[in-house]
Order: structure tokens, then sequence, then C-alpha cells
């Protein structure tokens, strides 16, 4: 028994064993591309150190495995590692040294026309695209660290980048410092489920023409223009969160021609606009929370059937807004932290409508300017006598049956608690050379309040908190 033991182990000490497992070890013979080229399909190549050969090609059906110290390093010569056959894993690797090219789209894993791929438990370091799939189908990326490295727009590129492909699973990765943190185009009937993505230079998840793609228990967080998904249909977007994602053109979740989706029990907290809805059809808005905005939600008027229930606005500047009169869709039964009316039935809901939308809304919406006016006794008396008596605001926008107290939700996503970069119910106002917060690193001379605005030109936007008006 003990012979057959010692040489079982002097078995697996060689270069190719009888279970075709391959080690391989960079500095130790051959050339890693040499191994993988003497490989059958379905071998495993388990890989230790740093691979230093310039672009590796795979064209085979293999499993990469890499040890606790390998690296693959492409140079800065073409794609780090290019993937073209099916059923191909690749597991707990550092990956980088992609040549930087926009006509080429050079990646740290770049994987083309194949499917049944796996792409695990790896770190993409500085890559230029980190992991980009190209008409690949049945793809599963998950697990993986994806660190870009800040930049000019034009000198950077996307963290997880798909191309044409279908039923892709993207789960539980990580991805900062690109350009877009995840970026789909013309991708259908996949899932992209508890990835973080956050620190981007553009859009945390930015994703067009995709269809039947269903995104649940995501965090986007301090992306420069937040989520952005466009011309898609029968889209679902469950229990994520949008944090934080701030700017005159930013957006938690921007939604433009988008037709049959559902936006339930998301987060929205702490964005300059939590939802803008842009030219959809029949989107069904329910059980979301949104704190802290700007703007929490900016319906356009050219949105059709879209049911807003079951949700709860508090903390908000502004709750809604509008740049039309007729508003063709619907809102019952949410919860709004300014309703002031009753309940003598005891039905939980408000026995008057609640018309979220101000004078002062519409005509900031009209005259962005106007924004300096907010914290008047004059705007507060028109939006008083505004929703008393209704001349201008549109007739439709209104909700019959408000909650009287927020609705109590299980398996929400909950924003985690973090430190505010503004941490009172502030305008900030941007200048073209500076920026002044209200409320920090202001001498005595120019200390505001929680209800303050500090005026410099030329533009401005809210950051959260509430704009005063209990009417």
């Amino acid at each position: 028994m003990r012979e057959l033991l010692i040489l079982l182990l002097a078995c697996l000490s060689v270069t190719h064993v009888g279970a075709r497992t391959w080690r391989y070890r960079s500095g130790a013979g051959a050339s890693l591309q040499t191994v993988i080229n003497g490989t059958a399909a379905g071998d495993t190549v388990l890989v230790e150190g740093t691979v230093s050969e310039g672009s590796i090609r795979v064209d085979r059906p293999l499993v990469l495995l890499g040890g606790a110290d390998a690296v693959i390093d492409g140079g800065g010569e073409d794609d780090a590692l290019l993937i073209t056959a099916d059923h191909v894993t690749v597991k707990g690797f550092t990956i980088r040294g992609s040549r930087r090219s926009n006509l080429d789209d050079m990646s740290g894993i770049k994987v083309n026309e194949c499917r049944g791929v796996v792409i695990e438990d790896n770190f993409l370091d500085k890559c230029f695209f980190a992991i980009y799939l190209s008409g690949v189908k049945d793809a599963r990326v998950q697990g993986n660290t994806v660190l870009g490295e800040p930049g000019e727009e034009d000198h950077m590129a996307n963290g997880i980048h798909l191309w044409k492909c279908s039923k892709a699973t993207i789960r539980n990765n990580r991805i900062e410092h690109h350009r877009d943190g995840i970026y789909f185009e013309f991708v259908t009937d996949s899932h992209i489920t508890g990835n973080t993505s956050l620190h981007n230079l553009r859009y945390g998840l930015h994703f067009m023409f995709s269809h039947r793609d269903a995104y649940e228990d995501n965090h986007f967080e301090d992306n420069g223009a937040g989520v952005a998904v466009m011309f898609s249909k029968e889209i679902a977007m469950r229990r994520n969160r949008f944090l934080a994602n701030r700017g005159a053109s930013a957006y938690g979740l921007l939604l433009k021609e988008i037709n049959d989706g559902e936006i339930i029990g998301n987060t929205f907290q702490d964005n300059t606009t939590g939802i803008m809805i842009d030219g959809c059809n029949r989107i069904n808005v329910r059980d979301n929370e949104f704190r802290l905005n700007g703007w929490a939600l900016r319906l356009f008027a050219n949105a059709i059937d879209c049911d807003f229930r079951g949700n709860t606005f508090a903390g908000n500047t502004f709750d809604v807004s509008t740049n039309g009169s007729l508003i063709p869709n619907t809102m019952n039964g949410n919860y709004w932290d300014r309703y002031a009316g009753y309940d003598l039935d005891r039905d939980g809901h408000g026995d008057v409508p609640h018309r979220p939308l101000g004078f002062f809304t519409l005509l900031v919406e009209m005259q962005p300017y106007a924004m300096v006016f907010s914290r008047s006794l004059f705007v507060s008396l028109l939006d008083r006598a505004e929703r008393l008596i209704p001349s201008l605001t549109p007739e439709s926008m209104k909700d019959d049956r408000p909650l009287m107290r927020p609705p109590v939700r299980k398996n929400r996503a909950v924003a985690v608690a973090n430190k505010r970069l503004f941490p009172h119910s502030a305008f900030v106002i941007f200048h073209s050379s500076f920026f002044i917060p209200a409320g920090m690193g202001l001498n005595e001379k120019w200390r505001t309040s929680e209800h303050s605005v500090v005026l410099v030109h030329p533009c401005i936007f809210p950051l959260g908190g509430r704009y005063q008006d209990h009417g």
C-alpha cells in the first residue's frame, strides 16, 4: 500500500499526468502557450508563478487554474488572454498588461464567438477592457474583482463588456474605476446578480438594445452618471441599490425608451435624480424607496402607462417632476412624507388625494436658474396655493390613495449606511473653476445651516434633502 501511494505521488509530480492535468511553473521549461498547444480537449492546466509571454491564446476546451501566485501579464502587446473555444474555464488568476487601444478593444480576458465559458475568481488589474465577451452564449462571469485606473474617458474602457451575447450570468463581481462598470449591447436573456459597481467614470451599468434581462441585488454607488438602461424591452430590475450618483447629468437610474419593464424593491438614495423615465411604456414601478435625493422621480410626458404603487418618498428635495401637462400614468398607494391629509376611516390610506408635483417644481423644470429662490417664503406660498387650487400642475399627477405610513417590506434592497459627502440639506452650484458644497469647509462668513443655499454661477442642482414645502 505504501509503495502504491509513493507511485501515485510520483505520477502527480510529472508534467503530464494520466488524469490529463498539466502542472506549469513559470520559468521551469516550456512556455505556457506551448503547454496549452499540447493539451487535448477537456484537460486541466494548473499554473503557478508569473507568466510574461505576451498574449496567451486558448483555442480548445480547457480548464486553466491559477495557483496562489498565478499571474498572466500581457506585457502591453495585445489581449492578455484570448479565448476562442467552447467550454473554457479560467479561474484564480491575476491578469494584467493588456494593450490600450480604442480601435482594437484590447482586453485582459477576451472571449470571441463561443459558448459555455466560465471566468471565475480572477483579479483584473488595470487592464483596458477587463473582461470582453463578443458573440458568446451561456457564459458565466462570477466572483471577479475588476480594478481599473482612473483617467480621461478617451483612455479608459469598460470593466465587464458584453456584445451580441445571450444567456449570460454576471454574478458577484466587483468593478471599480473603469469607464462603464458593466456594459451590455445586444445582450438577451441574461442575469446580472449581486455585483458591486462603483467609482466608475461614466456609468455603473450601461446597456442598450438588450431584451429580457434581469438585474437583481446589485449595488451601484458613486458613478459619474449612475445607471443607464436604453432602447430595450422586458427588463426586470429588483432589489438593487442606487446610491450617491451625483452631477448635473447623473441619475440613480435613467430609463430611456424601455417597453414592458418592472422596477421593484430597489433603493434610490442620495442621488441627484433617483429615476428619470423618458419615452417608456408600461413600466411597473413598485415597492421602491426614494430617500434623500435631489429629484426622486423625473417623469417625462412621453412616458405612457407607467404604474407607481407602494413606493416610499422621503427626504427628497423634489418628489416628482415632469415636463408636460398630460401625464398618462397612474400613481396610487405610495407613501409621501409631505402628505398633510388625514385618515378618518383608519384604512391606512389618506382620505384626500396627494399632489406631489408643486408649482415651483414645474418652474425649475422650465427655468433651472429659478432654483436660487427655492427656500423663499414667496415660493412656499405659491406652492401651497397651487396645491389648494390646482391650475398649472397636471390633474392626473396625483395619488388618490396615499399611504399614511411607509410600507414594511421584506427582501428589499437596503442602502448601507455611510458617511454622506454632503451632510446637510443643501445645494451645490458649480463654477467653471471651483465648487462649494453648502455646509462644508466654509469660514464663518459663509457658514451655512441645514436650510441654506450657496450661490455660485453658473450650474445649479440639488444633492438631496427635502425642499421645504409642507402644503
